[in-house]
Formats: C-alpha cells, sequence, structure tokens
C-alpha cells in the first residue's frame, strides 16, 4: 500500500527546482487567480527555512516591505501554483533555520555573500 501511495507522491515531484540552501536570496514565480484573470506574482526574499520532505516540502521566503515591515510567505515546493524558483544570490548561513533575522532590521539583517 505504501508503494503505490509512494509511486503517486513521485510522479507530481518537480525536477526543475534548483539547489537552495539556507540564506540564499530567491525569487519565487507564484500563479495567482484574480477572478477570471490568471497573472505571475515574484516574491523576492530571504530563505529562512526548509521544511518536510516529498511532495510536502515546502520554503518559508522573508522580506522586508513598504515601511520596513517584514513579510513572510511559505511556499509548496512542488505546488503546480509555483511556476520557477530562481536563485538571486547565495548567502552564508551556519545554521538551519535564520528566525533571527525576524528580530533584525538594516543592516545587521544582512548575510555575507558566497559564491556557488
Amino acid at each position: 500500500m505504501d508503494y503505490i501511495l509512494q509511486s503517486l507522491e513521485t510522479q507530481h515531484l518537480k525536477t526543475d527546482l534548483p539547489e537552495l540552501h539556507i540564506g540564499d536570496t530567491v525569487k519565487v514565480h507564484k500563479r495567482i487567480t484574480e477572478g477570471k484573470n490568471e497573472r505571475v506574482q515574484v516574491f523576492q526574499g530571504t530563505l529562512i527555512a526548509r521544511q518536510g520532505s516529498g511532495p510536502a516540502e515546502s520554503i518559508t521566503v522573508r522580506k522586508i516591505g513598504a515601511h520596513g515591515v517584514g513579510v513572510e510567505r511559505i511556499f509548496r515546493l512542488h505546488s503546480p501554483r509555483v511556476e520557477k524558483i530562481e536563485v538571486v544570490r547565495s548567502g552564508k548561513a551556519r545554521r538551519a533555520k535564520l528566525y533571527y533575522l525576524r528580530g533584525r532590521a538594516g543592516k545587521s539583517a544582512r548575510l555575507k555573500e558566497i559564491r556557488r
């Protein structure tokens, strides 16, 4: 029974995902439906967390919005709504979750860039 579920799940996994690391600045292109219209909205921010595995894998992306307000969104990696994910720059992180960035603003919220 588990084998059947696993084979169904692996059919829906995306294969074109880039290599994502915590601390990377990413652009997530998400398809949004407004009434009858459908458009792609881009959300750019720092990858602060990664949860789950397989089809349930998700990432948390944080950006600083208007007036210095922090905005976090959780995206399912293998969702059909997520068009594509681009890595803009790679950041150096020494831990798996960067929740400490929530309490920081300005220059102290920056991460050093590394070349991959």
